[in-house]
Protein backbone atom coordinates (compact mmCIF):
# COMPACT_ATOMS: atom_id res chain seq x y z
CA UNK A 1 0.00 0.00 0.00
CA UNK A 2 0.96 3.74 -0.76
CA UNK A 3 2.26 6.35 1.87
CA UNK A 4 -0.50 8.82 1.82
CA UNK A 5 0.14 11.86 0.13
CA UNK A 6 0.60 15.38 2.29
CA UNK A 7 0.03 18.82 1.67
CA UNK A 8 1.89 21.95 2.93
CA UNK A 9 0.31 25.10 2.24
CA UNK A 10 2.87 28.27 2.16
CA UNK A 11 0.38 31.34 3.59
CA UNK A 12 1.01 34.37 5.65
CA UNK A 13 -1.61 35.99 8.05
CA UNK A 14 -4.65 38.21 5.99
CA UNK A 15 -4.25 36.65 2.90
CA UNK A 16 -7.85 36.05 1.62
CA UNK A 17 -6.80 33.69 -1.28
CA UNK A 18 -4.81 31.57 1.25
CA UNK A 19 -7.74 31.08 3.08
CA UNK A 20 -9.91 30.23 0.51
CA UNK A 21 -6.93 27.60 -0.64
CA UNK A 22 -7.56 25.89 3.39
CA UNK A 23 -11.15 25.92 3.30
CA UNK A 24 -11.24 24.43 0.18
CA UNK A 25 -9.04 21.52 1.31
CA UNK A 26 -10.87 20.95 4.66
CA UNK A 27 -14.17 20.97 2.46
CA UNK A 28 -12.54 17.99 0.72
CA UNK A 29 -11.53 16.49 3.89
CA UNK A 30 -7.95 16.73 3.33
CA UNK A 31 -5.99 17.24 6.18
CA UNK A 32 -2.57 19.81 5.53
CA UNK A 33 0.31 21.54 7.08
CA UNK A 34 0.87 25.34 7.15
CA UNK A 35 3.79 27.19 6.71
CA UNK A 36 3.16 30.78 7.77
CA UNK A 37 5.59 33.26 5.73
CA UNK A 38 4.31 35.89 7.95
CA UNK A 39 7.36 37.98 9.41
CA UNK A 40 9.95 34.92 8.05
CA UNK A 41 11.22 36.72 5.36
CA UNK A 42 13.72 33.43 5.38
CA UNK A 43 10.81 31.12 4.18
CA UNK A 44 9.90 33.39 1.57
CA UNK A 45 13.80 32.90 0.73
CA UNK A 46 12.95 29.02 0.11
CA UNK A 47 10.10 29.90 -2.08
CA UNK A 48 12.15 32.38 -4.01
CA UNK A 49 15.35 29.70 -4.49
CA UNK A 50 12.59 26.23 -5.11
CA UNK A 51 9.95 28.27 -7.65
CA UNK A 52 11.72 31.38 -8.30
CA UNK A 53 8.74 33.36 -6.13
CA UNK A 54 7.91 35.51 -2.87
CA UNK A 55 4.60 35.25 -2.93
CA UNK A 56 1.55 33.05 -1.35
CA UNK A 57 -0.21 30.96 -1.04
CA UNK A 58 1.88 27.95 -2.64
CA UNK A 59 0.82 24.68 -2.43
CA UNK A 60 2.60 21.21 -2.14
CA UNK A 61 1.17 18.43 -2.66
CA UNK A 62 3.16 14.60 -2.60
CA UNK A 63 4.24 11.20 -1.77
CA UNK A 64 6.89 9.62 -1.24
CA UNK A 65 9.04 12.81 -1.34
CA UNK A 66 7.60 13.67 -5.06
CA UNK A 67 5.98 16.74 -4.48
CA UNK A 68 4.45 18.73 -7.27
CA UNK A 69 3.94 22.69 -6.82
CA UNK A 70 0.68 24.98 -7.74
CA UNK A 71 1.70 28.45 -7.58
CA UNK A 72 -0.86 29.60 -9.62
CA UNK A 73 -4.13 31.43 -8.76
CA UNK A 74 -7.57 30.01 -8.55
CA UNK A 75 -8.78 27.19 -6.86
CA UNK A 76 -9.01 25.03 -10.07
CA UNK A 77 -5.39 24.74 -10.40
CA UNK A 78 -5.08 23.16 -6.59
CA UNK A 79 -8.33 21.03 -7.96
CA UNK A 80 -6.61 19.75 -10.67
CA UNK A 81 -3.20 19.04 -8.57
CA UNK A 82 -5.27 16.81 -6.02
CA UNK A 83 -7.00 14.46 -8.36
CA UNK A 84 -4.65 11.85 -8.89
CA UNK A 85 -4.14 11.91 -4.89
CA UNK A 86 -8.20 11.94 -4.23
CA UNK A 87 -8.99 9.16 -6.67
CA UNK A 88 -6.54 6.92 -4.85
CA UNK A 89 -7.55 8.14 -1.00
CA UNK A 90 -9.86 5.72 1.14
CA UNK A 91 -11.23 6.81 4.01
Amino acid sequence: MANPFSVIVWSKQGCHYCEEVKQFLKEKQVDYQTIDVTNHDDRRDILEAKYGIRHVPVVEIGQDGIYKSVIDFGIQHVEKALVPFLSTKTN
